[in-house]
C-alpha cells in the first residue's frame, strides 16, 4: 500500500514534493492536473466547488492517473474525515485547527482501532492504491494507519502558539501552512502577494517545530517562483497552483498577448485575484 502512494514515497525519499489545488469539479479537471507531472493534488472541499460526489470522482481519477489524491475537508468533523478517507484519499488536510486537543481528536478519527476510532467498511479506497496485485480490504485495514497522511493546517494564532505541542503529537504527519489565513489571524495579512516579515517569521517557526519533531512541512504558494523559494528553504509539500486561478491567469495572459500587449504578475490572492 505504501508503495502505491506517490506522496508517501516522495516524502520518504526526501526533498520537495509539488502538488496543486483542485477547486473545480470534474474527472477531466483531475486528469488535466495529474498530467502535468505533479506528485499530488489536493481536492478542496473547504473553499472549492467540490461536493461529496465530485470528491469521490476526483479521488478515483487522480489515483488512476498515478497521482496521490489528498482531500481538504471543510472542518474538523469526524464524519468529514471518514468520507474523505473512505473515498480513497491518500491523506486528509484539515483547516482552522486551534489546539492540541483538537488535533488529537482528529488523529483518532483518521486512524482505525486500536489507535483511533475510524469505522471500517467502505468498498472504494482499495482501488486508489493501484498495484500488480489488487489491494485487499484486509491489507488496507492493516496498513492504512501507517500509510495515510494526516495533514494539519497551521493558520490560526492559537495553532501557532501551540505549534510545538501539535508537532509532537503522534499521528501528525505534515504541518501545512495556510499563509493567507495565518497572516490575517496574526495581524499581518498578505497584500499584493507580499509576505510581511512577521508572517515569514511565523512560517519559519512552524518549520522549526516540524523539524524538531521529525514531521514534514507544507506550504500553499501561488507561483512557480514562490514555490521554488520555499522549496529552497526546505519545505517538503508545496502547492504550486490552484486550477481556477491558473485557468484565468493563462487565458488572461494569452488574450493580452493576442491584443498586442503583455500581462504581467500573478495571483494576488490564494486562488486568484
Amino acid at each position: 500500500m505504501q508503495a502505491a502512494s506517490r506522496i508517501f514515497q516522495a516524502l520518504q525519499k526526501g526533498g520537495p514534493t509539488f502538488g496543486a489545488w483542485q477547486m473545480l469539479p470534474g474527472r477531466n479537471v483531475s486528469r488535466a492536473l495529474a498530467g502535468t507531472g505533479i506528485d499530488w493534488v489536493c481536492v478542496d472541499c473547504e473553499h472549492g466547488n467540490v461536493d461529496d460526489a465530485a470528491m469521490h470522482e476526483a479521488v478515483s481519477a487522480l489515483a488512476a492517473s498515478g497521482v496521490s489524491p489528498i482531500v481538504r475537508i471543510p472542518g474538523n468533523e469526524g464524519w468529514m474525515v471518514k468520507r474523505a478517507l473512505d473515498s480513497g484519499a491518500h491523506g486528509v488536510v484539515v483547516p482552522l485547527l486551534n489546539t492540541p486537543q483538537e488535533v488529537e481528536t482528529l488523529v483518532r478519527t483518521a486512524k482505525f482501532p486500536p489507535t483511533g476510532i475510524r469505522g471500517f467498511g467502505s468498498p472504494f479506497p482499495m482501488s486508489t492504491f493501484p498495484s500488480p496485485t489488487p489491494l485487499s480490504s484486509a491489507t488496507y485495514l492493516q496498513q492504512a494507519n501507517t500509510t495515510l497522511l494526516t495533514i494539519i493546517q497551521i493558520e490560526t494564532s492559537s495553532a501557532l502558539q501551540h505549534v510545538d505541542t501539535i508537532a509532537a503529537i503522534p499521528g501528525v504527519d505534515v504541518l501545512f501552512i495556510g499563509p493567507f489565513d495565518l497572516g490575517i489571524n496574526i495581524g499581518h495579512p498578505i497584500v499584493n502577494n507580499v509576505i510581511p516579515k512577521p508572517l515569514e517569521d511565523a512560517i519559519l517557526q512552524v518549520k522549526q517545530a516540524a523539524d524538531t519533531h521529525g514531521k514534514k512541512t507544507g506550504m500553499f504558494c501561488t507561483s512557480g517562483a514562490q514555490s521554488r523559494e520555499w522549496a529552497d528553504k526546505g519545505f517538503d509539500m508545496i502547492s504550486i497552483a490552484a486550477d481556477f486561478a491558473a485557468l484565468g491567469e493563462l487565458v488572461g495572459r494569452t488574450l493580452a498577448e493576442a491584443k498586442g500587449g503583455s500581462k504581467e504578475g500573478g495571483a494576488s490572492g490564494p486562488y486568484g485575484r
